[in-house]
């Protein structure tokens, strides 16, 4: 067996699943340009710096390294800043996403594991969310992934390739033995924002939006552990390499939380209170995105292990509670 190259690996998901990876018992290889990764992310297997949209950095990737399989989350995610720098973002995933691709069949590697986002799915939001549900990004971000998705199949109509597309909803949590977790700068997930305001990093927590067509008004998501993610694309890799079928799938909890309750739970969580202002909705956002996983449970026997969403906040608290003391050692 060959090595699993990781893009994006020194990323926050990427990281996770590269030491889950090692744990199974796979030899690894980063790459990342450490545009939004950590250096001290990487630490279970090889690393190199650079960049999926440089053919030439990945025909040396390929051709010095017996790469097996590719496992690719290298790619910019902040909805906001895809509304107001698309081109970045059509260059930056799409582009190399293409890149990837050609290269890999330049050098005869015809396995990938794809992080996708479940906002390539469109309204009706009501419900939860299957594999079959219309799809219909609204926002740049969203937009990329769904390209990429599109090139995956015709590449595996055209060219053999196995690809699954993994439909994440939202990554929280962090690993449950303290070595790696959410580092984003500027961050702009919810649970570390309102964990870091409960830390006196923050003055207050913005709510974006409370307008919505939900309960109390706030967007709700379905939070899924980035452990648990992390497990999936294990068994999708495993999957992929049994002869699996490729396709997408969905991981998720399915159920919903509420802005609002992320805030209550993780007073719940710290004992500590959390100030929030309101502020206006940000674009592109949807109003609700609630998962069905039992495709992916039937497919990949997939079993999520956190699933209450306490559960979840507490090891992101424990990682925080580190993270103000920098980086961890390597």
């Amino acid at each position: 067996m060959g090595q699993i190259l990781v893009t994006g690996g020194a990323g926050y998901i990427g990281a996770h699943t590269v030491k889950r990876l090692a744990s199974a018992g796979y030899e690894t290889v980063v790459l990342d340009n450490l545009s939004t990764g950590h250096r001290d992310f990487a630490r279970w297997g090889g690393f190199i710096q650079g960049d999926v949209t440089d053919a030439a950095a990945l025909d040396m990737v390929f051709g010095t390294r017996q790469i097996d399989a590719v496992v690719h989350f290298a790619a910019a995610s902040q909805v906001g800043e895809s509304v107001t720098d698309p081109l970045f973002y059509y260059q930056n995933n799409v582009q190399g996403a293409v890149t990837l691709l050609a290269a890999m069949r330049r050098h005869q590697v015809d396995t990938l594991v794809f992080s996708s986002t479940c906002a390539v799915y469109g309204p009706p939001f009501d419900g939860l969310l299957t594999e079959d549900h219309p799809i219909g990004p609204i926002s740049p971000y969203a937009h990329t992934k769904r390209m990429i998705e599109q090139i995956l199949e015709d590449c595996s109509r055209a060219y053999g390739l196995r690809a699954l597309c993994l439909r994440y909803f939202n990554a929280a949590g962090a690993d449950p033995e303290g070595e790696v977790g959410e580092r984003h700068l500027p961050e702009t997930h919810l649970i570390p924002l309102v964990l870091q305001t409960a830390l006196g990093q923050r003055e207050c927590l913005q709510i974006m939006g409370d307008d919505y067509a939900t309960p109390d008004g706030t967007a709700i998501r379905d939070y899924i552990h980035v452990q648990d993610l992390a497990e999936a694309h294990v068994l999708a890799l495993a999957h992929l390499r049994s002869g699996g079928a490729s396709g997408a799938l969905n991981l998720g909890n399915g159920q919903g939380h509420s802005v609002r309750q992320v805030v209550e739970a993780a007073r719940a969580v710290t004992g500590l209170d959390i100030p929030v202002r309101l502020a206006p909705r940000r674009a592109g956002d949807s109003p609700r995105l609630v998962g069905d996983a039992t495709r992916a449970r039937a497919i990949l026997g997939w079993r999520t292990q956190f699933a209450d969403i306490r559960e979840i906040i507490s090891t992101a608290w424990a990682w925080h509670r580190l993270e103000p003391h920098g980086p961890r050692p390597f």
